[in-house]
């Protein structure tokens, strides 16, 4: 075999003798292994080092496959995979030439469905995250760049799409395309902007860490602020908002709804927290909820007295699921943002 560069013969390599390994001044250093033919490393004057294989397709044609940097596959991690690959060229594949073609062929949409797949399969990512990132995916990336490239995409092409979201484009064509009381509306916004960019860079990401794609082209493009509002009732904001939940008893408003609204008032859970919240969950006796997953897993909180008084006082029917249950129907209260508004 033709190796550019300095070669350097050296025992078994462990993670001691990638240590050892220094870059020499304007070329690449080999290292290859004493007990697996065509594994190795290669380090470039920077100092940045990758594991490698090298060998020859049926052609008899010399190729290189970069398996991933040694700061990330352990030695044995990168034997195992080295091990596999050689074991596929002996089987007549190029896995070179083939991760070429693959990089060329896979689409945004096809990288976005292998990476739900897989995110499926291990449960690594919550349900309700996975659900979020789905939803982005459908009403946005594939409309905007479904069909490009993976390997094709630049920043620039990033960027473009957290604009043309944030400006909202995707929810304009997806609304004329979606008739809202089946799939309801899609909203872009810099919000969802922004958590569809950090989303993207995620998966591409995924990509990168599997070899189907040299580099991410998420990284460098600055997110949009979300512009979210940060902002505490005042005293009197407090009783006006108190008076006007009593009204809305008086009046046509849901029940449900409104003791929902109460109870948020009361905890600071977050919206679908408090109207997801099963019975099985909350300790009236211990006064405090044991929340079985939330964004950062699993969780015991404290509940006020009046918070306690108030789920004490509703109803609670044999079977019923959830705390604040839909007003018809199965499942739980889903209206309160629009209640809020009238309130």
């Amino acid at each position: 075999m033709v190796r550019r560069g300095t070669e350097k013969p050296m025992p078994k390599l462990t993670k001691r003798v990638v240590d050892s390994i220094e870059p020499r001044l304007g070329r690449d250093v080999f290292v290859w292994d004493t007990e697996l033919r065509g594994f190795g490393i290669r380090m470039k004057p920077s100092g940045a080092a990758a594991w490698l294989v090298q060998y020859r397709n049926a052609h008899q044609r010399t190729r290189r496959l970069v398996l991933g940097k040694t700061g990330v596959l352990t030695p044995a991690q990168a034997r195992h995979l080295a091990r596999e690959k050689l074991s596929a060229v002996a089987k007549g594949h190029d896995p070179s030439t083939e991760r070429h073609a693959a990089r060329e062929a896979l689409t945004v949409s096809q990288l976005c469905d292998l990476y739900l797949r897989e995110a499926r399969a291990t449960g690594r990512i919550k349900a309700s995250t996975l659900s979020m990132d789905e939803s982005r995916i459908e009403r946005h990336v594939k409309p905007l760049i479904g069909t490009r490239a993976v390997g094709s995409l630049t920043s620039t092409d990033l960027a473009k799409v957290q604009a043309d979201i944030a400006n909202g484009r995707t929810a304009d064509e997806m609304n004329e395309k979606t008739e809202p009381a089946r799939g309801g509306r899609t909203t872009g916004g810099r919000g969802v902007a922004s958590r569809t960019l950090g989303m993207l860079g995620t998966i591409l990401e995924f990509a990168r860490r599997r070899g189907l794609i040299a580099a991410n082209a998420a990284r460098g493009v600055d997110r949009i602020p979300d512009g979210r509002r940060k902002s505490f009732l005042t005293t009197d904001q407090i009783f006006s908002l108190g008076e006007a939940m009593s009204a809305g008893l008086e009046g046509k408003e849901s029940r449900t709804g409104i003791s929902a609204l109460h109870f948020l008032a009361l905890t600071g859970l977050r919206r679908m927290e408090a109207l997801s919240l099963p019975w099985n969950w909350v300790d009236l006796d211990a006064q405090c909820i044991r929340f079985g997953d939330t964004k950062s897993g699993a969780q015991l909180r404290p509940l006020g007295s009046a918070a306690v008084k108030l789920l004490r006082g509703l109803p609670h029917e044999p079977g019923q699921i959830f705390v604040f249950p839909a007003d018809r129907g199965e499942g739980h209260f889903v209206g309160l943002p629009r209640l809020l508004a009238r309130v």
